[in-house]
């Protein structure tokens, strides 16, 4: 790429979209002076020749312990690591590029561990299951209690002498930042208002739904809708759409760090390092056509799913919801979600060009429904917990209603469209030809008829 010239969207040197179209109008505009540094290149034969000499190391001069359990740990997360550093220097780049394609590839092959770990867990029987997370923490394969957030739900409670609003305080734990944070990247991930608030409330629906199941979504009304939809959830999404007005303003025009005269534009530059490379607004648009439509619902299907996920594999697998592994699922979801939106949205939005689903999108789904999986094995009774009645009389009612308007707007409605426009043309063509009469042409060519018939009589 010459110098100065426009690198298409999402690109990065050396990983430019042969044949892409031209760009669409909700892309911004991207200027790069293709420097193509030390930091920018594959490195292959560096890695192989670092892992090579790993595993020289512990085959010739490490004595191999006589600890069998030791030994298959290390022996499995070494086999991971090999893994790993195969598909960052190997595996096909997706549409991000900053803050290094290599960042990305990493989280791609961490989800195929992921899902393989899953599938393994799957295969396994309940008891040995929840007795195998004993090789990641000694301390899990204990049932836990579930903690309950309902009971007293007394914004003042005059009851209590010394601390009337300790029902408050009792429920600002280490959950409510992380509602907060959590609901901000979501947003940057789907980026739309309208889609962000539809999950957020669907998801207090749901825990009202299925606290009979799960103790902890047993909360007080005001904690679902005042402390989360409207303050945490609500500032979170509030916050991550200020963020996504200033990425779709903001300049992207690149530049080599040693092509940067000042020290401040170097530090300056540094930073944005970890920005995006370049934006692309997201213009979901259910309406406009059945397929994004269903497509739109079934990313909101899943996104619950994977949500709900996350309080039924602690449950079922016996984790403390403060426990580290709960943590890194959600990092690893951070990290993957935007990769998969992105590819989502590209593959219902330019389907000429992406004629398949994205790599990462591909494995959320696969992990999200492997998850699910591994709940219905595991506690199969949990699940089968039959709803309250007037809970099952709101989810059918509200089914209907939506597949009601779904068949009068993309069925009904086109019919009476299709039937109104085919009358308005024939309104128009009558009209069209009762004006040529009023004319006179249609009158004339009436009155010449006779004549013509008198002079075809006389030269008979």
């Amino acid at each position: 790429m010459r110098r100065g010239e426009r690198r298409p969207n999402g690109g990065a040197p050396g990983a430019e979209r042969d044949g892409a179209g031209p760009r669409r109008s909700t892309e911004s505009e991207v200027y790069d002076d293709g420097t193509n540094t030390f930091f920018w290149r594959a490195h292959t034969l560096t890695v192989l020749f670092i892992l090579t000499c790993a595993l020289g190391y512990v085959t010739l001069l490490e004595e191999t312990p006589q600890d069998t359990a030791y030994n298959t740990k290390r022996g499995i997360v070494a086999s991971i690591l090999v893994f790993l550093c195969f598909g960052v220097t190997q595996a096909k780049d997706g549409p991000f590029s900053r803050p290094h394609p290599a960042y990305w590839r990493f989280w791609l092959c961490v989800s195929v561990v992921y899902e393989l770990f899953l599938i393994f867990i799957l295969f396994q029987t309940v008891q040995d299951g929840r007795q195998f997370m004993k090789y990641i923490d000694p301390h899990l394969g204990v049932p836990l209690p579930e903690r309950d957030y309902g009971g007293n739900c007394l914004i003042y409670d005059p009851g209590n002498g010394t601390d009337p609003f300790h029902n408050i305080w009792d429920k600002l734990d280490g959950f409510v930042p992380a509602h907060f944070f959590g609901w901000y990247l979501k947003t940057l991930m789907i980026r739309d208002w309208w889609m962000c608030m539809i999950i957020s409330v669907m998801f207090e629906f749901l825990e009202y739904s299925l606290e009979h199941q799960l103790p902890n979504f047993s909360e007080c009304w005001w904690d679902h809708w005042i402390m989360d939809v409207i303050l945490c959830n609500g500032l979170g999404i509030y916050c991550g759409m200020k963020t996504l007005s200033w990425l779709s303003l903001k300049t992207y025009k690149w530049q080599g760090l040693w092509n940067i005269p000042t020290y401040k534009g170097k530090m300056k530059r540094i930073v944005f390092q970890f920005t995006p490379y370049s934006w692309v607004k997201f213009e979901w648009k259910p309406a406009s056509s059945l397929r994004r439509w269903l497509a739109v619902c079934g990313i909101i299907f899943v996104f619950l799913l994977a949500e709900l996920n996350t309080f039924y594999l602690k449950f079922v697998l016996w984790m403390p919801p403060e426990h580290y592994l709960v943590l890194l699922r959600l990092v690893f979801f951070v990290n993957v979600g935007g990769v998969a939106m992105r590819e989502i949205y590209d593959f219902m939005d330019d389907p000429k060009f992406h004629k398949k689903l994205g790599q990462q999108a591909w494995l959320v789904a696969a992990i999200t429904a492997t998850e699910f999986l591994i709940v219905v094995k595991y506690d199969p009774y949990t699940l089968t917990l039959s709803l309250p009645f007037y809970i099952t009389q709101c989810w059918i009612l509200g089914i209907i209603l939506v597949l009601t308007w779904t068949a009068w707007r993309f069925f009904i409605r086109d019919i009476t469209l299709r039937y109104k426009e085919i009358r308005r043309q024939k309104q128009e063509h009558r009209h069209e030809r009762d004006k040529c009469l009023s004319n006179g042409d249609g009158h004339s060519a009436l009155l010449d008829e006779p004549s013509g018939d008198k002079l075809r009589e006389r030269k008979l």
